[in-house]
Protein backbone atom coordinates (compact mmCIF):
# COMPACT_ATOMS: atom_id res chain seq x y z
CA UNK A 1 0.00 0.00 0.00
CA UNK A 2 2.70 2.54 1.29
CA UNK A 3 4.97 1.45 -1.33
CA UNK A 4 2.57 3.02 -4.24
CA UNK A 5 1.64 5.92 -1.90
CA UNK A 6 -2.13 4.85 -2.49
CA UNK A 7 -4.72 5.21 -0.70
CA UNK A 8 -5.88 1.95 0.74
CA UNK A 9 -9.15 0.62 -0.76
CA UNK A 10 -9.43 -2.30 1.47
CA UNK A 11 -8.86 -0.32 4.67
CA UNK A 12 -10.00 3.38 4.05
CA UNK A 13 -13.39 4.29 3.05
CA UNK A 14 -12.80 5.86 -0.06
CA UNK A 15 -16.50 5.37 -1.45
CA UNK A 16 -17.99 7.27 1.70
CA UNK A 17 -15.10 10.01 2.09
CA UNK A 18 -15.57 10.59 -1.65
CA UNK A 19 -19.36 11.07 -1.27
CA UNK A 20 -18.65 13.40 2.17
CA UNK A 21 -16.86 15.60 -0.31
CA UNK A 22 -19.22 15.95 -2.98
CA UNK A 23 -21.77 16.76 -0.27
CA UNK A 24 -19.80 19.42 0.85
CA UNK A 25 -18.88 20.37 -2.65
CA UNK A 26 -22.44 20.68 -3.69
CA UNK A 27 -23.58 22.71 -0.28
CA UNK A 28 -24.96 20.13 1.57
CA UNK A 29 -22.55 19.73 3.86
CA UNK A 30 -22.75 17.75 7.25
CA UNK A 31 -20.81 17.88 10.26
CA UNK A 32 -18.65 14.81 10.51
CA UNK A 33 -15.61 13.61 12.75
CA UNK A 34 -12.32 11.67 12.65
CA UNK A 35 -13.41 9.24 15.68
CA UNK A 36 -10.45 7.86 16.83
CA UNK A 37 -10.30 3.89 18.87
CA UNK A 38 -8.93 6.26 22.17
CA UNK A 39 -11.71 8.02 22.25
CA UNK A 40 -10.54 11.91 20.36
CA UNK A 41 -12.80 12.79 17.98
CA UNK A 42 -11.28 15.55 15.99
CA UNK A 43 -13.54 17.91 13.43
CA UNK A 44 -13.38 17.39 9.62
CA UNK A 45 -13.95 20.79 8.21
CA UNK A 46 -15.24 19.90 4.91
CA UNK A 47 -15.75 23.54 3.90
CA UNK A 48 -12.08 24.29 4.00
CA UNK A 49 -10.86 21.72 2.25
CA UNK A 50 -13.58 22.50 -0.37
CA UNK A 51 -12.92 26.75 -0.47
CA UNK A 52 -9.84 28.53 -1.36
CA UNK A 53 -6.77 28.16 0.54
CA UNK A 54 -6.88 30.20 3.62
CA UNK A 55 -4.16 32.07 5.29
CA UNK A 56 -2.82 28.72 7.43
CA UNK A 57 -2.88 26.98 3.86
CA UNK A 58 -0.87 29.86 2.39
CA UNK A 59 1.98 29.98 4.77
CA UNK A 60 2.72 26.30 3.56
CA UNK A 61 2.05 27.29 -0.49
CA UNK A 62 4.51 30.16 -0.08
CA UNK A 63 7.30 27.34 1.26
CA UNK A 64 6.27 25.15 -2.00
CA UNK A 65 9.61 25.23 -4.44
CA UNK A 66 9.49 23.55 -8.11
CA UNK A 67 7.70 20.53 -8.74
CA UNK A 68 5.33 18.93 -6.41
CA UNK A 69 3.33 16.28 -5.20
CA UNK A 70 -0.07 16.45 -3.10
CA UNK A 71 -0.79 13.94 -0.95
CA UNK A 72 -4.09 12.86 -0.31
CA UNK A 73 -5.23 16.16 -2.28
CA UNK A 74 -8.77 15.37 -1.82
CA UNK A 75 -11.27 18.52 -3.42
CA UNK A 76 -7.46 19.82 -4.65
CA UNK A 77 -7.78 23.09 -3.52
CA UNK A 78 -3.68 23.21 -3.32
CA UNK A 79 -3.41 21.35 -6.41
CA UNK A 80 -5.26 23.75 -8.18
CA UNK A 81 -3.70 26.74 -6.27
CA UNK A 82 0.40 25.85 -6.58
CA UNK A 83 -1.07 25.28 -10.77
CA UNK A 84 -2.22 28.94 -10.58
CA UNK A 85 1.11 30.05 -9.25
CA UNK A 86 3.09 28.18 -12.30
CA UNK A 87 4.09 25.02 -10.85
CA UNK A 88 4.10 21.55 -11.76
CA UNK A 89 1.56 19.75 -9.58
CA UNK A 90 -0.09 16.38 -9.20
CA UNK A 91 -2.80 15.54 -6.88
CA UNK A 92 -2.52 11.62 -5.78
CA UNK A 93 -4.01 8.42 -5.66
CA UNK A 94 -1.62 7.08 -8.29
CA UNK A 95 1.70 5.78 -8.26
CA UNK A 96 4.16 9.13 -9.05
CA UNK A 97 8.03 9.24 -10.20
CA UNK A 98 10.66 8.89 -7.48
CA UNK A 99 13.41 10.88 -6.18
CA UNK A 100 12.48 13.66 -8.67
CA UNK A 101 9.67 15.82 -6.76
CA UNK A 102 10.87 19.12 -4.93
CA UNK A 103 7.76 19.35 -2.32
CA UNK A 104 5.64 16.93 -1.15
CA UNK A 105 2.66 17.84 0.64
CA UNK A 106 0.76 15.70 3.54
CA UNK A 107 -1.99 18.68 4.47
CA UNK A 108 -4.90 18.13 6.20
CA UNK A 109 -3.59 14.95 8.76
CA UNK A 110 -2.69 13.24 5.89
CA UNK A 111 0.15 11.92 7.68
CA UNK A 112 -2.07 9.64 9.74
CA UNK A 113 -2.70 7.88 6.50
CA UNK A 114 -2.10 4.13 7.08
CA UNK A 115 -1.66 4.31 10.51
CA UNK A 116 2.32 4.74 10.43
CA UNK A 117 3.92 7.40 9.83
CA UNK A 118 7.16 6.33 9.96
CA UNK A 119 6.37 4.34 6.52
CA UNK A 120 4.23 7.15 5.19
CA UNK A 121 7.69 9.46 5.49
CA UNK A 122 10.21 6.57 4.70
CA UNK A 123 8.07 6.51 1.21
CA UNK A 124 7.96 10.14 0.61
CA UNK A 125 11.77 10.01 1.31
CA UNK A 126 12.20 7.66 -1.41
CA UNK A 127 9.93 10.21 -3.84
CA UNK A 128 12.03 13.20 -3.33
CA UNK A 129 14.49 15.10 -5.01
CA UNK A 130 17.59 14.79 -2.77
CA UNK A 131 17.52 18.60 -2.09
CA UNK A 132 13.24 18.57 -2.14
CA UNK A 133 11.24 19.21 1.04
CA UNK A 134 8.09 18.10 2.72
CA UNK A 135 5.52 19.81 3.79
CA UNK A 136 3.01 18.64 6.44
CA UNK A 137 0.16 19.44 8.58
CA UNK A 138 0.47 18.12 12.31
CA UNK A 139 -1.96 18.59 15.16
CA UNK A 140 -0.99 21.39 17.70
CA UNK A 141 1.07 20.61 20.69
CA UNK A 142 -1.31 19.87 23.31
CA UNK A 143 -3.06 16.62 21.51
CA UNK A 144 -2.23 13.47 22.30
CA UNK A 145 -0.45 11.77 19.57
CA UNK A 146 -2.30 8.00 19.10
CA UNK A 147 -1.83 5.11 16.33
CA UNK A 148 -4.40 3.05 16.03
CA UNK A 149 -8.20 3.04 14.05
CA UNK A 150 -10.68 5.77 13.16
CA UNK A 151 -13.45 6.16 11.86
CA UNK A 152 -15.91 8.99 10.33
CA UNK A 153 -19.04 9.63 12.21
CA UNK A 154 -21.30 12.45 10.93
CA UNK A 155 -24.21 14.26 12.84
CA UNK A 156 -26.63 12.82 10.57
CA UNK A 157 -25.43 9.46 12.31
CA UNK A 158 -23.85 8.16 9.25
CA UNK A 159 -20.31 5.88 10.95
CA UNK A 160 -17.58 4.97 8.54
CA UNK A 161 -16.25 1.06 8.85
CA UNK A 162 -12.65 1.75 10.94
CA UNK A 163 -9.72 2.02 8.89
CA UNK A 164 -5.78 2.66 10.51
CA UNK A 165 -4.98 6.15 11.08
CA UNK A 166 -2.43 8.24 13.61
CA UNK A 167 -2.70 11.05 15.10
CA UNK A 168 0.55 13.18 14.87
CA UNK A 169 1.10 16.37 17.22
CA UNK A 170 4.06 18.69 16.18
CA UNK A 171 6.46 18.30 18.97
CA UNK A 172 6.34 14.02 18.32
CA UNK A 173 7.67 14.87 14.80
CA UNK A 174 11.52 15.29 15.34
CA UNK A 175 11.60 11.51 16.34
CA UNK A 176 9.39 10.30 13.47
CA UNK A 177 11.29 12.31 11.17
CA UNK A 178 14.96 11.11 12.29
CA UNK A 179 13.62 7.59 11.86
CA UNK A 180 12.40 8.05 8.24
CA UNK A 181 15.35 9.85 7.44
CA UNK A 182 14.49 13.18 7.19
CA UNK A 183 15.71 16.68 9.23
CA UNK A 184 13.47 19.37 10.65
CA UNK A 185 14.07 22.17 8.78
CA UNK A 186 11.60 24.60 10.12
CA UNK A 187 8.14 24.27 12.16
CA UNK A 188 5.23 27.12 12.54
CA UNK A 189 1.53 27.32 13.52
CA UNK A 190 -1.35 29.62 11.61
CA UNK A 191 -4.52 29.88 13.16
CA UNK A 192 -4.26 27.26 15.10
CA UNK A 193 -3.05 24.84 12.54
CA UNK A 194 0.75 23.83 12.48
CA UNK A 195 3.40 22.72 10.15
CA UNK A 196 6.33 21.28 9.77
CA UNK A 197 9.19 21.76 6.77
CA UNK A 198 11.12 18.34 6.77
CA UNK A 199 14.58 17.61 4.75
CA UNK A 200 15.55 14.29 3.17
CA UNK A 201 19.26 13.91 5.63
CA UNK A 202 21.89 12.91 3.38
CA UNK A 203 21.69 10.29 1.06
CA UNK A 204 24.23 7.38 1.68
Amino acid sequence: MLADIELPTDSWPATEFGAHIRSAALGTQVNAWLEHADGVRTAMDWRRWCSRPDDADGSVLTRVEGTTLDVGCGPGRLTVALTARGHAVLGIDVTPGEGRWDTVLLIDGNVGIGGDPVALLRRVWQLLAPTGCALIELEPPATAGHVGPARIRRADGVVTSWFPWARVPIGTIGGIAGVAGFVTRESWCVDGRCFTALEPAPRR
